[in-house]
Parts: structure tokens; sequence; C-alpha cells
């Protein structure tokens, strides 16, 4: 296979002095749209001057999503040398320029959200604007929250020094903390907190131990602040909840999911009622061990170890395999991301940690970033990614204002692609090396589903909490913590007063209930495996899904496909899939004398 294993952006720029053209080309169509549109209020009222205007601003956002592709090329730049003055420099520059767009356009969408009710209906009904009807649909709902432009723009402005500020000022204080820890090398050595939480990880006990030690201790002494911030936090949700109207403190983040709270409540009951499937997971990582209990931060370490290694080349033969049994146009989408050079490949000095899939307007090339190490890891995380990627790929039949994944929806694609090769991994491998990935893919599974759902009811208890008490003690904050955390690995994981302070450097707390969507991509991937098994010609109708961007709401995609997302029936036949491979780990491990 032909490979390029750095990103080529000869697609984006022949070269980099075209960018000031091609920013200034945006900042002029801009200014024309604006000019055009701003003061003509014609299209609130007629469908042909709605459709023209829907049709301007989707010629516009093509070009100019996220401040266009300068934005685009130096925000990728940046996350392939991360140490560059220079380039941060300019990315801020022209983040700027983006911001500018941004507030350009504003009065747009918020005009679109003051048509009255009557020509909402007209608007929606009407044969000329069917390629827009759910964009409408979605801008509708949301108007109903929306305030006026004035206070809308007093809300953002107050968010940058309120939220924001709160959050970003709890991370820096984590980000400084740094401890003398017992490290891989078998010596002591001075490692910061995300240095520290990583060797969390460690095949050693004693660099687990030492580690965990210090994040407590780093934890305990930021606890004080993190009292204040989240309280601060969560008042400032409170407040903005109260303005527009929203019910419950999740109902914000249904909206703009463009799901039904119904469709959410009946994920996550469905997920609570089973957290018995969790507490035996634990239970039997407990027994692999030869502990009673796992200790707190020993939940997540790895049992057993693969030694095989995969290079680059042999985990793009094995994922093309797999994704050209799935369907051929898998496996050329992924053949051309490696011949074009749309994937940054191995890890380099400066280099973003981790990996992502980018993709923000059909016009734009979609880009992958690997940290490839030749670990078994690495060869589901290419899957993972490239899942996004054919997502990506096939939805650029969509409109500009349709092209995007939705936060409810946007793991189904990766972590269906990904569990297929993980199956074609469990082929391939000796009865020890299967335990070892059967217990990391139930670890990841309990993780994504149970921890998330978990953390989501812990993360709506919090708020209901403050809103009757009006401030919550980091005690108080602790017992809640603990009881949702006891709920689902129950009492096969020792609980600590120190493990309390755990939510203290959780970062979903401070974004608001997207948890839940982790679960819900899952499990909804989980059954279009199972429907895949089952009959493989259903693959036509998951590349259906994987098409329809946001042109249509995650409800009726999936009713169109014979799933109704509503019904806890649906949630249960994904759960039972984690259920079955634990009973098959079980087994397995029975077998082998390993419990």
């Amino acid at each position: 296979m032909n490979t390029k294993t750095e990103w080529d952006f000869s697609t984006l720029f022949k070269k980099e002095e075209d960018m000031e053209q091609e920013k200034e080309k945006v900042e002029k169509e801009v200014s024309n749209f604006v000019e055009k549109w701003k003061n003509n209020s014609d299209f609130l009222s007629s469908p042909e001057k709605l459709k023209e205007a829907l049709d301007d601003y989707e010629k516009l956002i093509r070009k100019a999503a996220s401040g266009g592709k300068a934005h685009y090329y130096y925000w990728l730049k940046t996350q392939q040398d991360q140490n560059s003055s220079e380039l941060k420099a300019k990315y801020n520059k022209i983040n700027e320029f983006a911001i500018k767009i941004s507030n350009d356009l504003q009065f747009f969408t918020l005009n679109i959200s003051k048509i009255k009710e009557d020509n909402q209906k007209i608007f929606l009904s009407s044969p000329i604007l069917s390629e827009y009807k759910h964009y409408l649909e979605k801008a509708f709902i949301q108007s109903k929250y929306l305030l006026s432009e004035g206070e809308e723009k007093i809300l953002n402005l107050k968010s940058k020094t309120s939220h924001e500020n709160w959050d970003k000022m709890l991370s820096l204080f984590l980000s400084k903390e740094e401890r003398n820890v017992f490290d891989e090398s078998g010596s002591f050595s001075k490692k910061n907190f995300s240095e520290i939480s990583s060797l969390l990880q460690s095949t050693k006990k004693e660099v687990r131990d030492s580690s965990a030690d210090a994040l407590n201790d780093i934890l305990e002494k930021n606890i004080d602040v993190a009292e204040q911030e989240i309280n601060s936090i969560l008042e400032d949700k409170k407040i903005n909840d109260e303005l527009r109207g929203f019910s419950r403190p999740d109902q914000n983040r249904h909206i703009s999911d463009d799901l039904s709270t119904e469709v959410v409540n009946s994920l996550v009951k469905s997920v609570t009622d089973n957290f018995e499937i969790s507490k035996k997971y634990y239970k039997l990582k407990a027994s692999l061990f030869n502990v009673g209990k796992l200790e707190y931060h020993e939940r997540n370490v790895p049992y057993g170890k693969i030694e095989k290694e995969f290079s680059f080349e042999e985990s793009s033969k094995l994922i093309n395999k797999v994704f050209h049994s799935l369907d051929p146009e898998f496996s050329k989408i992924f053949s051309e991301f490696l011949k074009e050079g749309k994937v940054d490949v191995f890890p380099k000095k400066g280099k973003r940690y981790g990996a992502f899939c980018i993709w923000i307007s059909p016009e734009f090339p979609i880009y992958v970033m690997l940290n490839h190490t030749n670990k078994l890891n690495d060869v589901l995380t290419i899957a993972h990614e490239f899942g996004h990627a054919i997502n990506g790929e096939l939805s650029k039949k969509q409109n500009s204002l349709n092209y995007d994944s939705l936060t409810s929806t946007t793991e189904v694609a990766s972590t269906f692609m990904e569990d297929f090769v993980f199956q074609e991994l469990l082929k391939e491998s000796t009865d020890e090396e299967r335990l070892s990935l059967m217990m990391q893919k139930l670890n990841d599974d309990i993780s994504t589903i149970f921890r998330q759902v978990a953390c989501y009811n812990f993360e709506f208890e919090l708020h209901e909490e403050f809103r009757k008490k009006g401030f919550l003690s980091k005690e108080e904050i602790g017992k809640i913590f603990h009881k949702n955390m006891l709920a689902y690995m129950g009492d096969s994981v020792e609980y600590t007063k120190e493990s309390n302070n755990w939510w203290v450097s959780w970062h979903h707390l401070r974004r608001f209930f997207y948890v839940y969507s982790y679960a819900f991509g899952l499990l909804i991937s989980k059954n279009l495996q199972k429907s895949i098994r089952e009959d493989p010609a259903y693959i036509n109708d998951v590349k259906k899904f994987f098409s329809a961007g946001c042109s249509i709401s995650p409800y009726t995609i999936f009713k169109n496909l014979g799933l109704d997302i509503s019904q806890d029936t649906f949630w249960l036949s994904g759960i039972e899939e984690v259920k079955n491979l634990l009973h098959e780990t079980q087994a397995l491990a029975k077998r082998l004398g390993k419990i």
C-alpha cells in the first residue's frame, strides 16, 4: 500500500502565500452577505426569500466554516508542533479573524429564530425548503430558549469572565503541580499531574501506588479551590437556565444534541438498572488479580499482556481487510487517505498527544492524527479514528449546514469500526491473549457505558442538590460522588476518603452532561453490529446513517433503519452484548484456571 505518513496540505493550499488571498476572499464574501441580509427582513416571511438567503448562507459556510481554510491549516499545524511560538502567533491572529466572522454572522441564525410560529409551519411544509427542513426544525426548537440579540451578546461576553475562567483557573493549578514519584525506571523522579495520572496504568504496583499517593495529595491540596470553583460554575449554569427557561439542568444538552429528554431518560434508566453487569466485571477483575477488592486507583489497570507488536503497515493491512469485508467503499476511503497524506502517523517532538479525526466542511479535506507506537491499542485507535473519517467522507453529500456530527451520535461510526477490528484480532490470538483482549474490551465497554452513565447520574444529582441548597461543601460533593460510583462499581472496589476527591479533576463536570453520549453511541453501535452479523447486507442501511450528517434527527434516522431508540428494549439489546462478552470472558478464565 502506497502510504504517506505525514499530512500533505497541498489540497488545502498549493503554497502558504495563497492563504492570505483566501482569507481576503472569505472576508469579502462575509461582508457581502451581511450587506445583503442584515437589514433585509423579507426572508422572515417569504419561503422563496428564505430559500435564497439559506442558499447564500450555505455557500458562505462551505468556505468560511470555522474561519475558513487558513484557520483550519494553522490549527492543524499547531497540532503537529505545539512548541512553536511562531505557529501559535499565526494561529492566534487567524483565530481572531474566525471569531470576528462568527460574530458578524450571528445575526442570521438569530433572525431565523425570530420567525413567527405561523410562518414556521409554512416554511417547514414548503417543498422548496425541503433541503433545509431539519436545519430549520432545530433552529425553531432552539428559538424558544433564545434571548434578544443584546442579551445573547451579554451572556456570551460574561461566559469569558465566569465559567470559562473558573475552569481554566483550576486546570492551570493542577497542571502546575509536581511530585516526586516512583517511576518505571525504578527510581524517584519529578512528574507533573498529567504524567502522574498516566502512571496509574503501570504494570508495576509500586509505581501505581506511588502515583496514587501523589495524585491524592494534589487533589487534597486543591480541593478548597475546587469547591469554590464548582459552586460558581453550578451557580452560573443555574442563572443561564433560569434566564432561558430550561426546566431541568440537562435540557439544553438534549436540545443541542437533537434528542428528546425521553430518549436520554430511556438510555440512562436502562443502563442504571443493569449496573449489576459492571459490578460483576469488577468482581471478575479482582479475582483475576487474586485480591478481595481492587484499590480505587487500580480499577482500570490492564489485565494480562499482549507481547505482539503491530507495525503501522501490519495494522493497516489488517484494518483494510476488515473494512473491505464490511463494504469495499470503506476500504477505498481508507486507502485514499493513506495515499493522499491525510494521516499523520508517528509521534514526534512537539506533536499533540493522542489521536483525532477532524472534518468541518464538505469542501475541506478530512485529516486524521495518530501517534502509532506499534502497540495493540494503536491498531484499535486507527480503526476508531477511521470510523470518524469514513463517516465524514460519506456525509460530504450533505450541504454545509447539515454537514456535522452530533455529540450524541459522533461515536457510533468510530466504535462500530473499532469493534469489528477487535473481533478480527481475537481470531488471530492464543487463549491467553484472548483473555487479555477480552478483559481490555470489557474494561473499555464498562467505562464507556456504565461509568459514563454513573457520571451522568452524579452530575445530575450535583446540579439538583445545588439548586435546592445554594451551596455544596466539598464533603457533600464527595458523598454524592461516592454514592454514584459505588452504584456501578459495587463492593469489589475499595473506596477511601481520598477517592471521594477524584471529582476535582474531572473535566466533564465543567462541560455539562455530554458524558451520556459515549454510552449512547456505543450502544447504538452494538445494535448495528448485531444486525450486520445477522444480515451482512444491512451494511447498506448503516451507510445511510453514516451519510446522513445532521439532515435528519437521530430518532428518525434510526427509526428508518428499524431501530426505536426511545424504547428501553433497544438499549437493553446493546447492553446484552456486553453481558454476553462478560459471560464468555468468565468462561475462558475458568477454562484457563485463572479463577
